[in-house]
């Protein structure tokens, strides 16, 4: 069986790309490392690389997505998930989306994954992200 070695970017489609870098830069501390102006199809891109391990975002906005909401309901996405190293970060977290007027959940224990926390929010189009942490 050929092996996988890790994801290399998560693409989501935004419904405007301007709006969201900036959510994404100050509350996630995401970098903007490149970007894709309107191609011939009409879509705009902004590849973004995350803090610690450098995870990568692509923020995707296609010509007719304005005015769709997400809806985790649907087949596709459900929710994107990011690790942090413990419970102690998970809290630093909670601090840092209050600074940012950021809507989330508090630390709870992840139901399906026993030994677990996770505080959950959303980016500005709805898109579900939660902050997951592995209990000792």
């Amino acid at each position: 069986m050929p092996t996988l070695s890790g994801v290399h970017h998560i693409a989501l489609t935004v419904t405007d790309v301007e709006r969201s870098i900036p959510w994404y830069e100050r509350v996630l501390g995401f970098t903007v490392v490149g970007k894709q102006e309107e191609d011939p199809l009409g879509i705009i891109k902004a590849f973004l690389r995350g803090p610690g391990e450098g995870f990568a975002v692509t923020l995707v906005q296609h010509p007719f997505a304005a005015g769709s909401l997400f809806d985790e309901k649907r087949p596709g996405l459900d929710h994107v998930s990011f690790a942090v190293p413990d419970e102690d970060c998970l809290r630093e977290w909670t601090e840092r989306l209050t600074e940012h007027g950021v809507t989330f959940s508090p630390i709870t224990e992840e139901h399906s994954a026993p030994g677990t926390s996770v505080v959950s929010l959303r980016d500005p189009d709805g898109i579900q992200i939660v902050l997951w942490a592995q209990k000792p």
